[in-house]
C-alpha cells in the first residue's frame, strides 16, 4: 500500500494525512486511530429525544418590553438549565451565503495534497492545515484533517494564511466570520441582561474586539467506524458555540442528568451552547455541558461548527459513515488576551460565594494549548482550591 502522505503539526509532530490515508484500502485501522474501551459510546438504548428550548431573536430585540422580557426569561433558563439553545438562521446569515461556505470548504479539501500542504501548520505554530491537539507520539489520533486560523482581529492574521486563501472561499469566510461574530456580541449582550448583572457591559466589554478564529474539519469516511473518533470528546472552552448544520441528517447529542440527549435537526436554525469560559464568568449559573456528534450509517452530515472560544477541553465524539466523508467549520471567540477571566462581581454574594479563581485569559490560553491540566477538567482546575 502507497504511504499517505505526512503533514506537520504545531508542536513539531508529524502524522498521516487522514484524508489521504482514507484513499488507499485498508486492510486494518492504524493502531494509533482506534478508540479505547474508556473512550467507546454506547448508543441507542441509553440515548432519548428532547427538544432543545429555541430562542426568538427578534423578541429578544423587541422594543415591548413584556415580549423582551419573557425572551429573556427563556434564554436565562436555557443556559441554566440545558447550557443549549437555538436560534433560527435567517437573522443572521442567508441562505446563499451558507451554501457557499458548504461548496468552498467541499472545494479547499478536495485540492491535491501539494496545494493543500502551502497552508501547513509551521514548526511552534497551530496555525495552518494539518492536526489538532497532538502532544505525544504516542497519543491516540482523531480521524480528520484541519485547517485552523486566526480571523479577528485582523492584525493577528497569518499573511501566509487567511489573506492567502482563494478568493472565493476567503471572501466567504470573511463573511461567514461577520456574521458569527455579530450573533456572539448579540447574545453576550442578551445574556448580560438575563442575569442582571450590575455592571453593564462587563461582559461584553471582554469579548469586543476579542480573538476570534475558525477550524475546519474534514472527516473522510472509514472502512471501521465504530473504531474511530473524528475529535476526541470534550466541552467547550470559551466564551459560546455556535453550530450551523447544513443538512438534516441527526447527529448532535448533549449529556444531560447523566443521558445522552438526541437532538434533530430544525430546518434554518443555528444551535447554540455555553462555554467553560462563560460558565466561569456567570459563576457557574451558566453550565458548559459535554456534548458530542454521531453519524448516520447510510446518509451524509454535513456540519458548520462555530465555537465562540478558540482552545477546548474534550468531551466531545465525532463518529464516522464508511460511504460518505463530514465537514465542519468551527468559529473560536474568544476574551481579549489581555482579559481577566473570572466570576463577574455582582455575580458574587454570600449566598453564591466565587466557585471560581480569577486568572489571565492570555496564562489559561497557553495552559490549555500545553495541555498543562494533569488530566484534570478545565473548570475543575480554575475551581477555588484546585491548581493549575
Amino acid at each position: 500500500m502507497e504511504t499517505a502522505k505526512v503533514i506537520k503539526l504545531g508542536n513539531g509532530l508529524s502524522v498521516p494525512s487522514v484524508q489521504e490515508l482514507a484513499k488507499h484500502t485498508l486492510a486494518e485501522i492504524p493502531s494509533r486511530y482506534i478508540c479505547t474501551d474508556q473512550e467507546s459510546v454506547i448508543t441507542g438504548a441509553s440515548v432519548i429525544h428532547e427538544t432543545v428550548p429555541v430562542i426568538d431573536l427578534g423578541n429578544l430585540l423587541s422594543p415591548e418590553p413584556i415580549t423582551r422580557k419573557s425572551e429573556l426569561d427563556n434564554l436565562h433558563s436555557a443556559c441554566r438549565e440545558w447550557g443549549f439553545f437555538r436560534v433560527y438562521i435567517y437573522v443572521i446569515l442567508n441562505t446563499l451565503l451558507v451554501e457557499n461556505v458548504k461548496s468552498e470548504m467541499e472545494r479547499f479539501f478536495n485540492l491535491p495534497m501539494d496545494d493543500k500542504i502551502k497552508y501547513g501548520q509551521k514548526e511552534g505554530d497551530d496555525e495552518g492545515f494539518g492536526q489538532y491537539f497532538v502532544n505525544s507520539d504516542d497519543q491516540r489520533l482523531d480521524w480528520a484533517d484541519v485547517f485552523y486560523m486566526v480571523t479577528l482581529p485582523h492584525h493577528l492574521r497569518k499573511p501566509y494564511l487567511f489573506p492567502n486563501l482563494p478568493i472565493p472561499l476567503r471572501e466567504t469566510m470573511e463573511s461567514y466570520s461577520l456574521g458569527m461574530n455579530k450573533l456572539a456580541m448579540i447574545l453576550f449582550d442578551m445574556m448580560e441582561k438575563a442575569l442582571q448583572v450590575v455592571d453593564t457591559k462587563v461582559m461584553t466589554g471582554l469579548f469586543e474586539n476579542g480573538l476570534q478564529s475558525m477550524r475546519m474539519n474534514y472527516y473522510p469516511p472509514c472502512p471501521r467506524p465504530e473504531l474511530v473518533l473524528g475529535l476526541t470528546p470534550h466541552s467547550d472552552f470559551g466564551g459560546l458555540t455556535i453550530l450551523l448544520q447544513v443538512n438534516e441528517v441527526e447527529g448532535l447529542q448533549i449529556r444531560k442528568e447523566e443521558r445522552w440527549i438526541s437532538v434533530k435537526p430544525l430546518p434554518n436554525a443555528l444551535t447554540v451552547n455555553v462555554g467553560d469560559v462563560l460558565e466561569i464568568l456567570t459563576n457557574g449559573i451558566y453550565r458548559s455541558v459535554q456534548h458530542r456528534a454521531v453519524t448516520n450509517s447510510t446518509k451524509k452530515r454535513l456540519l458548520i461548527d462555530a465555537f465562540i472560544s478558540r482552545i477546548e477541553s474534550y468531551y466531545y465524539h465525532f463518529y464516522y459513515n464508511y460511504k460518505t466523508h463530514q465537514l465542519s467549520i468551527v468559529t473560536f471567540r474568544d476574551p481579549k488576551l489581555e482579559s481577566e477571566i473570572g466570576p463577574i462581581s455582582s455575580l458574587i454574594t454570600p449566598q453564591t460565594p466565587a466557585m471560581f479563581r480569577r486568572v489571565g485569559f492570555e496564562e489559561l490560553a497557553e495552559k490549555m494549548r500545553s495541555a498543562k491540566l494533569d488530566r484534570k477538567s478545565f473548570l475543575d482546575c480554575m475551581r477555588i482550591g484546585e491548581s493549575i
